[in-house]
């Protein structure tokens, strides 16, 4: 039973190492030639993501076109109001299944459809116990097994968790898997935090040869404040759309309802976004610095206009302090 015991110590140093490597170099260069747009679309977890591809996709379908949904969360709630509610089975889970009973995982054991857009969820390992990011990367090398290269699509929309910066959340950016990103965020100054790292993302690998740009911001849960349109200002990319802080959108949202329809007030909304989002060509963004951030809000609202004081040996020490004698050497006059 001892050596069933996993060195701790030695565990915690790979996961170090794997933290700290650097990420492959080898990105490929050139246009992108496919006729798929693989979109990745990037933002703080709980800012309306889910809520805006559910509905853009829905939306894009309504047009005619051929759209594929994939989660690419942990959480596994990209797909949930596409689908009412209900989980379906991820990629991983699945995998594991099938593997575990000796068989093949095949397309209808994880990909499932509505109102024409065809949708699945990655999902993550169980809480504690794996990377999620390696899940990421796990479930893209299942899906090439499954032939994702040679499906035929008009839009692939992949809903990343934009808080995590690893390798395997940032794979569309790094390895030029999606042409262009699309950013989520609102106007408050955590997820314009995000959106503005995922632009320093893009940048830095813009500097290493990439081709994936920035498509845009979609701004939800609009207050009129302002924020959100002078980060995309500074940043220099465009805003898609803004979706307004409405009650009648909380409610169906909150109700599993699609509003990314003809048949709702909204449709024209998501019409509008539909279309932005194909002809939006991804530009190079220019993120922000820490106070640049700060300085899109009032300082009153984020302390913005604090300045650093430091901290002393004596402070440290707190009631152990005593004052200490002098480490300058003092030298007599000659």
């Amino acid at each position: 039973m001892k050596d069933e015991v996993p060195n701790l110590r030695d565990y915690d140093k790979a996961l170090r190492d794997e933290a700290a490597a650097e990420p492959t170099l080898e990105v490929p260069q050139g246009a992108p030639t496919s006729k798929t747009q693989i979109i990745a679309i990037y933002g703080k977890g709980g800012i309306g993501k889910s809520f805006t591809l559910a509905n853009l996709s829905h939306m894009m379908a309504e047009m005619g076109k051929r759209v594929l949904l994939i989660g690419c969360d942990p959480k596994s709630d990209t797909t949930s109001l596409l689908f009412g509610g209900k989980a379906c089975p991820t990629i991983i889970e699945t995998s594991s299944r099938k593997k575990l009973a000796g068989e093949e995982v095949a397309i209808g054991d994880v990909c499932f459809k509505r109102g024409g857009v065809f949708a699945m969820e990655l999902g993550g390992p169980e809480v504690g116990r794996g990377c999620g990011g390696r899940g990421i990367i796990h479930g893209f090398e299942l899906l090439e097994k499954l032939g994702f290269h040679d499906w035929d699509f008009d839009y692939v929309l992949l809903d990343f968790l934009g808080d995590v910066v690893c390798g395997g959340f940032g794979l569309p950016i790094a390895r030029d898997m999606a042409q262009k990103v699309i950013l989520v965020a609102s106007n408050d100054l955590q997820s314009l935090y995000v959106a503005n790292n995922v632009c320093s993302a893009v940048e830095y690998f813009r500097k290493m040869g990439g081709n994936v740009g920035v498509a845009g911001l979609v701004i939800n849960k609009d207050d009129g404040s302002g924020e959100a349109q002078a980060f995309a200002k500074a940043v220099k990319i465009p805003v898609l759309s803004a979706i307004p802080q409405d009650d009648d959108l909380r409610k169906k949202s909150a109700n599993y309802q699609i509003v990314g329809t003809h048949a709702s007030q909204w449709g024209q909304m998501f019409q509008d976004l539909a279309e932005a989002v194909g002809i939006a060509p991804p530009v190079r963004p220019t993120p922000l610095d820490q106070d640049g951030l700060l300085g899109l809000f009032d300082a009153k609202d984020t302390g913005g206009d604090y300045q650093l004081v430091p901290a002393t040996d004596v402070d440290m020490r707190g009631k152990h302090g005593t004052p200490k004698a002098s480490l300058e050497v003092i030298y007599d006059d000659a």
